[in-house]
């Protein structure tokens, strides 16, 4: 009896996760181009905490930054926003390409910092070797200027 129950209850739970609780609207943004809409919404947003004063002097208004970018409109952003939101598992996967982007984007900065830090560490080396290359070569010039003392 138990596990009809919760096989009941399980069963509704995914029924009631898939159920259209809003209809789309007309202008509905496509979910690939939704995905891009708040990958760049998140980047702005994290940018805007860590350098607020430069983006308040900017006078730059994000979300009208982005209605222009990919030509929508607050309203049209909403409604799409709205009926994404209505519907769990699309939400969730929304969110899980926008977190797959950040991740990526996150990795290659990461690897070009790596491959910076490479860079500057074998200069730092090449420039060292040189150095004790010159040195050497100080001390061997050096030891040719020595006069040579006779054994008596």
């Amino acid at each position: 009896m138990k596990r009809i129950v919760i096989t009941l209850l399980v069963l509704f739970l995914v029924s009631a996760c898939a159920e259209k609780v809003i209809e789309a609207p007309e202008n509905l943004i496509p979910k690939d181009k939704m995905a891009d809409i708040l990958h760049d919404l998140a980047v702005f947003n994290a940018t805007k905490t860590t350098v607020e004063n430069k983006f308040n002097n900017s006078g730059i208004d994000i979300m009208q930054f982005l209605y222009d970018k990919y030509g929508i409109d607050s309203v049209q952003f909403s409604q799409s926003d709205l009926y994404y939101a209505s519907i769990p598992l699309e939400y969730q996967t929304l969110y899980e390409t926008v977190k797959k982007k950040l991740d990526d984007q996150a990795k290659i900065m990461e690897d070009t910092a790596k491959a910076k830090n490479e860079s500057v560490r074998k200069a730092n080396e090449a420039k060292k070797d040189s150095i004790e290359a010159i040195k050497d070569s100080m001390k061997v010039k050096q030891e040719k200027k020595r006069p040579v003392l006779a054994n008596p």
